[in-house]
């Protein structure tokens, strides 16, 4: 297993040892079996490969020891301080959109703006668990309102694609052969553009509107988590990525808070 994770970030023996502050030979031997690693080793080694949390308990596991971390329900009382943080988040990004998901990208919930951009969306794709790289590209998802799906599709497999080389997760694996095999537009050309956009942008028909939507996103992540269901979300924040969109949200949100008369 760590011979598989060397090999996963292109490390080789002597680069660990270097970093990992142990003989090449011990690495070595640890990997072929003739040497039996400590706890403490195994978790050195784990973090200077940069592996999951959750593959971490599988190597202590494997090698006769008890696991490390804690894999906690969200629901548990001792996340409550991470609910409450992940609460405030979601309601201070109000009126744009904002989800929170687990590894699989599965979403664990989602602040009111986010909800609002489901509508329309068949029953069950909406079912519980919510995937929301599935909702984006299924075809009677949001794929046909995609302005650009051509090109943000390619950019959601691309993000999905280094996960699946990264963690070696074949949950995600899977998932990503379920959403390449979608029909999908061909991918489009780059063109040299004098102007040339920053980011992939987001771009969303919605006929209320009278314009496409137009999002940029950032991701969020806990930076010192010690549990497996922590350090396995992230928050997924949309910002409008023009003027009209901002209107169109924050006009929206106006609404539903002015009571009718």
């Amino acid at each position: 297993m760590l011979r598989s994770w060397r090999e996963r970030r292109r490390v080789s023996q002597l680069e660990l040892a270097l970093t990992a502050d142990v003989s090449a030979r011990h690495i070595s031997f640890i990997e072929t079996g003739r040497s039996q690693p400590s706890r403490a080793m195994l978790d050195r080694l784990g973090e200077h490969l940069e592996i999951p949390l959750r593959d971490r308990n599988q190597i202590l596991v494997s090698a006769g020891y008890a696991p490390a971390y804690p894999e906690s329900d969200i629901d548990a009382d001792s996340m409550s301080p991470v609910r409450a943080a992940l609460d405030q988040l979601l309601a201070s990004h109000e009126p744009f959109p904002a989800v929170v998901v687990d590894r699989r990208w599965d979403l664990v919930t989602a602040n009111v703006s986010a909800g609002q951009l489901l509508d329309g969306i068949p029953a069950e794709l909406l079912g519980p668990p919510v995937n929301t790289l599935r909702v984006t590209l299924h075809p009677r998802g949001l794929a046909p309102r995609i302005v650009n799906l051509a090109e943000y599709r390619e950019h959601l497999l691309s993000r999905l694609r280094r996960l699946v080389m990264v963690t070696g997760d074949a949950d995600l694996g899977a998932l990503y052969q379920e959403l390449n095999g979608y029909p999908a537009p061909p991918a489009p050309a780059r063109a040299h553009s004098a102007t040339p956009e920053v980011f992939v942008p987001f771009r969303l028909r919605q006929p209320d509107a009278g314009h496409d939507l137009v999002f940029f996103s950032t991701i969020t992540t806990f930076g010192t988590a010690l549990d497996v269901t922590l350090a396995e979300l992230a928050v997924e924040a949309f910002f409008p990525a023009d003027a009209a969109t901002s209107a169109y949200l924050r006009e929206r949100a106006d609404r539903q808070l002015t009571p009718a008369l």
